[in-house]
């Protein structure tokens, strides 16, 4: 079966960090990108940052700039997102999802039509 499971989210003060992990079953990140989307109640689902397997390419949505870091471990087909100086404004659930090209979290498509997302993992930060 193909899918895509988040873990590592939690309970953090603001300013303390958490790393969430994406693996992958099923399938091989090979030539895939796998980005990061975030939905908050009540909030549209929003990119916040995309990596691309085969050249490492990132990108970061300006809200998580310097303060997240995406990386990849290929030979455990798992994706990360380490957050560091966390805000209560990062509250949300995180997702992972296959984007072909990154073209969803860069908005230059809805992410509606990305087809493999993981479950979600919730993120909860405390003023």
């Amino acid at each position: 079966e193909v899918q895509l499971v988040e873990t590592g989210g939690g309970l953090v003060q603001a300013g303390g960090s958490l790393k969430l992990s994406c693996a992958a079953s099923g399938f091989t990140f090979d030539g895939y990108a796998i980005a990061w989307f975030r939905q908050a109640p009540g909030n549209e689902r929003e990119g916040v940052s995309c990596i691309s397997i085969n050249d490492n390419t990132t990108y970061y949505a300006d809200s998580v700039k310097g303060r997240f870091t995406i990386s990849s471990d290929n030979a455990k087909n798992t994706v990360y997102l380490q957050m560091n100086r966390l805000k209560p404004e990062d509250t949300a659930t995180y997702y992972c999802a296959a984007d072909p090209l990154c073209k969803a979290t860069m908005n230059q498509m809805t992410y509606k039509y990305l087809e493999l997302w993981g479950q979600g993992t919730l993120v909860n930060v405390s003023s």
